[in-house]
């Protein structure tokens, strides 16, 4: 027998990515079994989140003002761009408080395949940021997969013939590995851009 409010909230879990239907059911039921004021904050913050949660007006990512707190930190480096895929690649470099600058978050990127052009991922938004006379480097950090790749060639080529600074994030062995152990393709790139 079928419960419309149960299969509705399975679903709705399965739409998490990595969450297949099994998964989905095992939360559903232990929500429901064993943490409904569990049940009742996730969906309460779900809603919130739904509601309140823009992209920020300069650089793209989740906020609830028009321009999230990076962009407005005054101690930020205006002049280093960082241009990174996702709000999630942000808060990775920001965990690593090596880095003082501000961002571009794509929200995407390129993939012709799945009809992503430079339209969707907000090219011509970056090329106004990047060219507004105070940034002096863009650091390209975008995935390093066949579509990262080309999405930061092209980001690169378009601000290189703009006059800036393109860098991209290096490449190489991860600190602690053997070298037995890492794959070639990391190798053959981690000796080619040797310093």
């Amino acid at each position: 027998m079928a419960e419309p409010a149960l299969d509705g909230l399975i679903e709705a879990l399965r739409r998490l990515p990595g969450v297949g239907q099994k998964s989905a059911q095992r939360m559903a039921f232990h929500l429901l079994q064993h943490d409904r004021d569990g049940a009742a904050r996730i969906a309460a913050s779900l809603q919130k989140a739904v509601a309140d949660v823009r992209h920020c007006d300069r650089c793209h990512t989740f906020t609830e003002g028009a321009i999230c707190s990076t962009c407005s930190d005054e101690r930020r480096d205006a002049r280093l761009l960082c241009v990174v895929e996702t709000p999630a690649d942000q808060a990775a470099l920001e965990r690593t408080g090596s880095y003082k600058g501000l961002y571009f978050v794509l929200m995407g990127r390129l993939s012709p395949l799945d009809g992503v052009g430079a339209r969707d991922i907000g090219l011509a938004q970056l090329i106004e940021r990047a060219t507004d006379g105070t940034v002096e480097e863009v650091i390209v950090a975008t995935n390093f997969t066949a579509e990262g790749e080309a999405t930061a060639h092209v980001i690169g080529e378009t601000l290189k013939s703009r006059g800036l600074r393109v860098t991209r994030l290096a490449r190489g062995v991860p600190i602690g590995s053997e070298l037995e152990y890492v794959d070639l393709g990391t190798i053959a790139h981690a000796l080619s851009e040797r310093r």
